[in-house]
């Protein structure tokens, strides 16, 4: 498996409930693999090669497209739940006994789901960028929906809405979007309109209280890393602290001088970050 990269790993089908899901797996057959949950209207390919090949160095990656979203078919959820439940039977598919996961944006809010579901599958949680159930809107771009749902998402999208606008971070967007497009072969169909209605539909169904407000994180008892940046117009920075005071076990890291996109202005830093987390013994997380 270690011959394979984020650029050349074979993207590979797994049955699951009806519906053939795409997937692609490289690195090391060493301890947990961590399942990596991405961004609205994203596929396997918006990864940044820096991240999925630096976590790689460590442990096996599986990048996962959502059920019909770019290379799965089936009809998109509409529910970050029904989203987790998918997860859930993919893992148990693949003969899994359990799994290290990465959410990013709305793949974050699918992993705190799943880990309320499912919790016996999940070892460790890393939230990227994400909020909790109902969580905070004050500080959000109003421009931010109208740009993320722009039909075909261009350059311009993803400077504006992963990056913060100073010239260090641009810079760092510019750089970013040529390494997301290394790979060029066997990749991802882009995301169909109906996957951004039922990803939508869930962006608004997770905006409601269910119960006592957050009080599904202090039921978490998995270790679990929180990063954010610090100017994300899309999330904003409260929910960072919020899901790092509420869930018992929480680690916070907020990188500087960066946006919704943080993980991908600091691969680097960020690979080692989650490596230092997931490899840490029991006693320090």
């Amino acid at each position: 498996m270690t011959s394979y990269s984020h650029a050349t790993a074979p993207t590979r089908f797994a049955e699951v409930e009806g519906a053939l899901i795409a997937y692609r797996s490289f690195g090391i057959d060493k301890g947990t693999p961590i399942l990596l949950l991405n961004h609205y209207r994203a596929g396997m390919d918006h990864w940044d090669p820096l991240v999925t090949d630096g976590l790689a160095q460590g442990r096996r990656v599986i990048l996962y497209d959502y059920r019909g979203v770019a290379g799965s078919s089936g009809d998109p959820r509409d529910t970050f739940e029904a989203m987790g439940q998918d997860v859930a039977a993919f893992v148990r598919v693949l003969g899994l006994p359990e799994v290290d996961v990465l959410g990013f944006s709305i793949g974050g809010m699918i992993g705190l789901d799943l880990i309320r579901t499912n919790p016996e599958l999940v070892r460790r949680l890393i939230v990227a960028d994400a909020k909790p159930r109902a969580g905070d809107t004050e500080g959000t771009d109003p421009r931010a929906r109208t740009v993320a749902d722009n039909p075909v998402p261009v350059k311009e999208d993803f400077l504006f809405l992963f990056f913060a606008p100073s010239e260090t971070s641009q810079q760092a967007g510019q750089a970013f979007w040529q390494r997301r497009h290394k790979r060029t072969e066997d990749m991802d169909p882009p995301s169909s309109e109906a996957t951004m209605k039922a990803q939508r539909a869930a962006v608004v169904e997770w905006s409601k209280t269910k119960g006592e407000r957050y009080a599904e994180l202090a039921a978490i008892t998995q270790p679990t890393l929180v990063v954010h940046g610090r100017y994300d117009i899309m999330q904003p920075p409260i929910n960072a602290y919020t899901l790092a005071q509420r869930i018992p076990r929480a680690q916070l890291v907020i990188y500087p001088d960066s946006g919704h996109g943080a993980i991908f202005q600091y691969p680097g830093l960020f690979a080692d970050h989650a490596a230092r987390f997931l490899d840490a013994e029991p006693a320090f997380t």
